[in-house]
């Protein structure tokens, strides 16, 4: 897929759209500084708290490298290394995919568990301080809306 657009023929933003996307980054940038700011103070990155949490909810705690990745956004080398970093800490363990001879499954470890244990409260709490506590019910609905139709139109993942 080609990303050059000739000048001509690009839809710019007219001045509502243009504000509407501007909030929504101002909005994500907010949030994501606080609650990143939040996990650092308990010794987390927001990645490792999403790994650690999807895995906490996989059955086994376990999960092949590729889907975290797909689930993160993320591409399998970058969560590989990242994966490294966590397993040196004891927050998870690796090991050889049976179904994959090239792939890897992640799983939490006792130590993950701990840590995500000790984390979610606080994380829970910085979530509320820096976005739901903010909004409105009506604005949380409408956040879902927004999710359910962007899901709709979302590229599928190889």
């Amino acid at each position: 897929m080609s990303t050059s657009f000739s000048a001509a023929a690009v839809r710019w933003l007219d001045p509502d759209e243009e504000r509407a996307w501007r909030a929504f980054r101002r909005v994500m940038v907010a949030v994501q500084i606080g609650t990143a700011r939040d996990l650092a103070a308990i010794g987390l990155s927001e990645a490792d708290y999403e790994v650690l949490s999807t895995l906490s909810e996989r059955p086994g705690r376990t999960s092949t490298l590729g889907e975290q990745a797909d689930k993160m956004g993320w591409s399998r080398s970058r969560l590989s290394r990242h994966a490294s970093r966590m397993e040196a800490r004891g927050l998870l363990r690796r090991e050889p995919d049976p179904a994959d001879g090239r792939g890897c499954l992640l799983l939490l470890t006792a130590q993950g568990m701990k840590a995500l244990e000790n984390a979610a409260p606080a994380h829970v709490e910085s979530v509320r301080r820096h976005f739901i506590d903010r909004l409105e019910p009506r604005d949380l609905a409408a956040l879902e809306r927004i999710a359910a139709r962007m899901d709709q139109h979302a590229p599928e993942r190889a």
